[in-house]
């Protein structure tokens, strides 16, 4: 068992800043060479506090205010313009910052890495996405992808 600093959040696994202990293989293949994660040392607990301070400056301090733009994001939609072939069919796909980009432009402000869509955007339409604004609290997004 390997025992890691997360840098990043890991689905299922933890927020930046927590000290898990993973399999060596996942450590080594997969939260590693991803930056996700880097190796525990004695001497990490400045390193830790460190990330810790910045996600809170990053997090919406208390529940109220993120059910309040969990509301506010979820009686809105969004739109994106992207350039397409024949049939609605993207050069490319819709990432969380492009998502994340489009709701700045609507005056609200969300963190690109907590954006998490189910399935590619790869095509023109609606397409509905999930932002986890506090750990109690997701909102769902929908994004209308037009071709430009």
């Amino acid at each position: 068992m390997a025992k890691l600093i997360l840098t990043h959040e890991v689905h299922r696994l933890g927020e930046p800043g927590d000290v898990v202990e993973v399999k060596d293989g996942y450590a080594r293949n997969y939260l590693i060479p991803r930056s996700l994660a880097t190796p525990w040392t004695k001497g990490a607990e400045a390193q830790i506090e460190a990330i810790r301070r910045a996600r809170k400056s990053r997090e919406i301090a208390n529940l109220d205010e993120a059910r309040a733009l969990r509301d506010t994001l979820q009686s809105k939609t969004f739109t994106i313009s992207a350039t397409a072939g024949k049939g609605g069919r993207l050069f490319g796909s819709i990432s969380p910052a492009d998502i994340a980009a489009a709701v700045e432009a609507e005056g609200l402000k969300i963190d690109r890495r907590k954006v998490q869509i189910p399935a590619p955007i790869k095509a023109t339409g609606t397409h509905n996405v999930i932002a986890r604004l506090h750990p109690e609290v997701d909102a769902k997004i929908k994004v209308v992808v037009s071709a430009s």
